[in-house]
């Protein structure tokens, strides 16, 4: 089905700072058991205020999955568990529909002018008169 992307950010306790040895690992696993659990190591990412990390995550099919973030380092480890829902990217079905409105209402425009114009009468240019005779002006 795709990739998913995840991004782990660690605070520390005020007043102290995130040691730089910490390990990040994210384990999947679908929520009905039909695959083992397969963890993914998570890269240190060095933003400008913060530290985090990233992973990123194979998923085979739509379906809820649970998501074990595993941390460990100096000062200790622990875990954080949930449970998501793998959708695809974008919309699914809708996406054709959403990005085609442009493109149907630039046909819908020029087929309002197009119509228009063919409806439209000739109009007189102003070298002819009501009678279609041509006159001849003076400048």
């Amino acid at each position: 089905m795709g990739v998913g992307k995840f991004f782990v950010i660690l605070e520390p306790a005020s007043g102290t700072a995130s040691p730089a040895e910490n390990e990040v690992e994210v384990c999947v696993q679908p929520v009905t058991g039909r695959l083992p659990e397969a963890c993914y190591h998570a890269l240190r990412q060095n933003l400008r205020e913060r530290v985090q990390y990233y992973a990123e995550v194979e998923f085979d099919q739509q379906e809820m999955w649970r998501v074990r973030v595993r941390v460990s380092g100096p000062n200790g480890a622990g875990e954080v568990n949930a449970e998501v829902e793998a959708t695809p990217p974008g919309y699914g079905p809708w996406d054709l529909l959403i990005y085609g409105i442009p493109f149907l209402l630039f046909g819908a425009l020029w087929l309002f002018v197009a119509l228009r114009r063919r409806r439209a009468p000739a109009s007189a240019s102003p070298l002819e008169t009501a009678s279609g005779d041509l006159v001849a002006r003076d400048a």
